[in-house]
Formats: structure tokens, C-alpha cells, sequence
């Protein structure tokens, strides 16, 4: 199976059409609330639901907080997100720019990840600052690392997918995969014989760091009260920490 990125982490939506608002009374009173996500993108989420994904998880987390039942919203590409109904998205990058393209709310953010590099057990790789001419890094096409990398005249090898760039740097075809910490994180659960070491994000590129939040398609004050209030409680309680951790992802406060 493909590791998919998220639809909104890493990537901007375009909503170029009106999006009909629903309040959080609307939501109370359909008793239900929309959760849009990727069908085939563990471990974001998978229509199979097994597992379902995190953010199926904490979409239920969330749907209880507010006295309702999630409706999953099976969307492939960002121009699917209008025409589905659905409330919220997940894992959506907490960024004002971002915001503005996408016209999506933003929640109180609720864990900070970025683009860490994945190295195997044996590399002498401690940072992004150790690659030089001689270290091939594995990177996604198009991607903000690619272009920060190659900057730096560090050679790549550029892929579709995370989870192809972990596999090549499983086999010993590249030296280092600049990923998420939670594609690599899920790739070391799902691969305990292939288990590689994730070093420490670069705080000091800011392109390359993110907090992430809920996303909310134009909803009311109310409405977004109710979800800050329910991340804040999910996060104190530690049930976002227990839900990640079963994927295997480690969750970092944000800034």
C-alpha cells in the first residue's frame, strides 16, 4: 500500500467556489459530524479500517466531545472537498498563508512535526547540516525539502510517495529520506526488521516546521469554540498522544 500525504498537510486546497456554513447547532441537530480524509492513506486513514487511521480516530474523539457520531467523507483529490459536505479536515497545517489559500478555520493547534531525515541504524548522520555532496537524499517531487536540499547542492533522488523513499532507503539505495516524522515513525512499526533512526527536526528552517491543527470549512464562532475546546480536553486527558501512539508516532507540543 502507497503512504499518501494528508490532503492539506504539505499541500494547499484550493476552495475557489462558495462553501455552505454549518453552524454547530446544524451539526448537533443532523447529529452528525463530516470528517473528509484520503481512503487509502495509512496511517492518516483507510476506508478498509484496519486499522482505520488517526485521524478516523480522533475524528470519532472529536465527533464524541461535541455529542454526535462522524460521518467519513471518502475524498481522493482537493477538489472533491466542495462537493462532499464535509466539517472538518485534520491534520491541516496551522499556517496563515495556508489558511487564507484554503479558506479553512484553523483550531488551536495540537502537535508540531515537519520534515525530519530518516537515516538506517548504521548511518554516521547526526543533522541536515552533516549532508554534503557525497549524501544522496531521498526527497518528494515538488516538495519544500527538495528545494531546500538542492539548494544546499546535496544530490537527491526524488519520489512520489514517502513510504517509496523509506523503501529505497530500507534497501541501501539512497543514504538518508527527508519524510515526515510520521512516515517514518508508521514505516518502523510496520517494518521492525527494517527499523531506521529519525533524527531531530531543523527548527531553524521554518519552511521545513509546522504545528497542525483541525481544519474547519466556514464555521461559526460556536462551532469553533466547541473545537478548541475538544482538542484542548483530548489533549490533556493524553487520548491525541494514545491515538498517534498506536500508529506509532511520538507527538511534539507546538510552538
Amino acid at each position: 500500500m502507497k503512504t499518501v500525504l494528508p490532503l492539506v498537510v504539505g499541500a494547499v486546497i484550493g476552495l475557489s467556489g462558495p462553501v455552505q456554513a454549518r453552524t454547530l447547532d446544524a451539526i448537533r441537530s443532523s447529529g452528525v459530524l463530516g470528517l473528509c480524509a484520503h481512503p487509502n492513506s495509512l496511517p492518516f486513514a483507510s476506508k478498509a479500517g484496519n486499522p482505520p487511521g488517526f485521524q478516523v480516530e480522533l475524528g470519532q474523539a472529536l465527533a464524541r466531545e461535541l455529542g454526535v457520531s462522524l460521518r467519513l467523507d471518502w475524498i481522493i483529490t482537493q477538489y472533491q472537498m466542495r462537493s462532499a459536505g464535509c466539517d472538518i479536515l485534520l491534520d491541516v497545517i496551522a499556517d496563515r498563508e495556508a489558511q487564507g489559500e484554503t479558506r479553512l478555520r484553523i483550531s488551536k493547534p495540537y502537535y508540531r512535526t515537519g520534515v525530519a531525515l530518516a537515516v538506517p541504524s548504521s548511518s554516521t548522520l547526526a543533522s541536515f547540516l552533516d549532508l554534503n555532496e557525497h549524501t544522496k537524499v531521498g526527497v518528494q517531487v515538488g516538495s519544500m525539502a527538495a528545494m531546500i536540499i538542492g539548494r544546499r547542492h546535496v544530490p537527491t533522488s526524488t519520489f512520489g510517495f514517502e513510504s517509496d523513499s523509506l523503501d529505497a532507503l530500507s534497501n541501501h539505495e539512497i543514504d538518508a529520506a527527508a519524510v515526515t516524522p510520521t512516515a517514518a515513525s508508521y514505516f518502523n512499526l510496520t517494518h521492525p526488521d527494517k527499523a531506521l533512526r529519525i533524527l531531530d527536526r531543523d527548527e531553524s528552517v521554518a519552511d521545513l516546521n509546522w504545528n497542525v491543527a483541525v481544519g474547519m470549512v466556514r464555521p461559526d464562532d460556536a462551532m469553533r469554540e466547541a473545537i478548541d475546546g475538544a482538542i484542548e480536553r483530548l489533549r490533556k486527558d493524553g487520548s491525541i498522544d494514545r491515538i498517534y501512539g498506536r500508529y506509532g508516532v511520538v507527538l511534539q507540543a507546538p510552538r
